[in-house]
């Protein structure tokens, strides 16, 4: 998450790339959420440049950011179109290598709906955080980024059953690269809140709502089955959501 007058370097490394295949779909075959938000990203940005360069203005950054202000006035949602903006080429060439890079592995575990949600509760969980706890305009893509590096570590320890014994190295691989993320977030002009409460919004969707595979069947027609019903992750879903609604209604009080 990027404040727009500071400085975009910011974003997030490479994300780990489990060094377990499980028996389930190749992310090429299985990613197309992660393709089409990558196109609506970028065909915003494209937007943003040409707006800049025929009006002079930024249109989409004014009434899209996160400001503060404006979402006390009731634009509310200014929690949500941030991660469509970003202050820079750079800036958004970071944060669309990071959602390529970790957005198609984790989309084939978590399926194309589970996923999605998994991407704006991350970003509503991030912009809000935020909103409560930084006064700066941010815009990017982070905050939801840093709520998918949460869930693949989620999803690694929920089923370290399957990853044997690999799941240490991967877990700590993760958490290295969040630990190493947060420090370059205490930068000036980097809105540490927002990578914070992305992390947070991952955390909690991806505990409750996401993947826990079981092995059924008999050898060699072995299959992986996830244990979470659809209405179980609608109603975790709808749940997180009231959540942040009640912060921001805490923080508009």
């Amino acid at each position: 998450m990027n404040n727009p007058a500071s400085n975009p370097y910011h974003d997030p490394v490479e994300p780990p790339r489990p060094s377990v295949r499980l028996a389930l779909p190749r992310p090429a075959e299985n990613s197309r959420v992660t393709y089409i938000i990558l196109a609506v990203t970028i065909f915003f940005f494209t937007l943003q440049w040409l707006g800049s360069q025929v009006l002079g203005v930024d249109y989409l950054l004014v009434f899209g950011a996160k400001i503060n202000q404006a979402i006390r006035a009731g634009q509310f949602w200014r929690l949500l179109t941030p991660a469509l903006l970003h202050a820079s080429l750079i800036h958004i060439g970071f944060n669309m290598y990071a959602l390529y890079i970790i957005g198609r592995g984790l989309e084939q575990h978590y399926g194309h709906g589970r996923y999605l949600l998994l991407y704006i509760l991350s970003t509503l969980g991030g912009n809000v955080f935020s909103f409560l706890f930084s006064p700066n305009p941010s815009v990017g893509a982070s905050t939801a980024i840093f709520g998918l590096v949460a869930a693949e570590g989620v999803f690694i320890f929920r089923n370290r059953s399957i990853f044997g014994g690999n799941t240490r190295a991967m877990l700590a691989n993760i958490l290295t690269i969040i630990v190493i993320n947060l420090i370059l977030g205490l930068s000036p002009g980097i809105d540490n809140w927002g990578h914070l409460g992305g992390l947070l919004g991952g955390v909690a969707f991806a505990w409750f709502a996401g993947p826990v595979l079981k092995v059924e069947g008999f050898y060699p027609n072995l299959k992986l089955v996830d244990q979470h019903d659809h209405g179980r992750i609608g109603l975790i879903a709808a749940l997180e959501i009231l959540f942040w609604a009640s912060l921001v209604f805490v923080g508009l009080s």
